[in-house]
């Protein structure tokens, strides 16, 4: 899906949101969400081509396989903890998005520990020491 048809699905979406809102708030929030999935599925889609390039990168330079999969399992975890997040404003529920903002974070980082164990072992490595 090209920008424009993104920020013109947004646009429609707003003001269908606010259209239901006057009466029915709960609709207002379904109607948003639904909006905002279909963006975020969009933008995962256009993201395919992106991440093949960066695969590519990957092999070329030698990485290991294993750090590309790190990288994009906490793309797609900020991207859906971004989505919740703001759904959860929209609601009016901040503390809950500040919640939902946490769990995001140590997702990372727990999907992360495989590379801090690398990073740690090669920098220790050089140094002469272990773990």
């Amino acid at each position: 899906m090209e920008l424009f048809e993104i920020i013109g699905l947004a646009v429609i979406t707003v003001i269908i949101t606010l259209l239901l809102k006057k009466h029915h708030k709960e609709y207002g929030i379904l109607a948003a969400i639904a909006g905002g999935a279909v963006i975020l599925f969009s933008v995962i889609t256009a993201l395919l081509p992106i991440t093949e390039q960066i695969a590519d990168w990957f092999d070329s330079a030698g990485v290991v396989g294993s750090n590309l999969a790190i990288l994009l399992k906490s793309m797609g975890i900020c991207f859906l903890t971004q989505f919740a997040s703001d759904t959860c404003k929209d609601a009016g529920e901040s503390a809950l998005a500040s919640k939902v903002e946490l769990a995001g974070k140590v997702a990372v980082v727990l999907t992360s520990l495989p590379l801090f164990r690398t990073i740690a072992e090669t920098a220790l490595s050089l140094t002469g020491g272990s773990l």
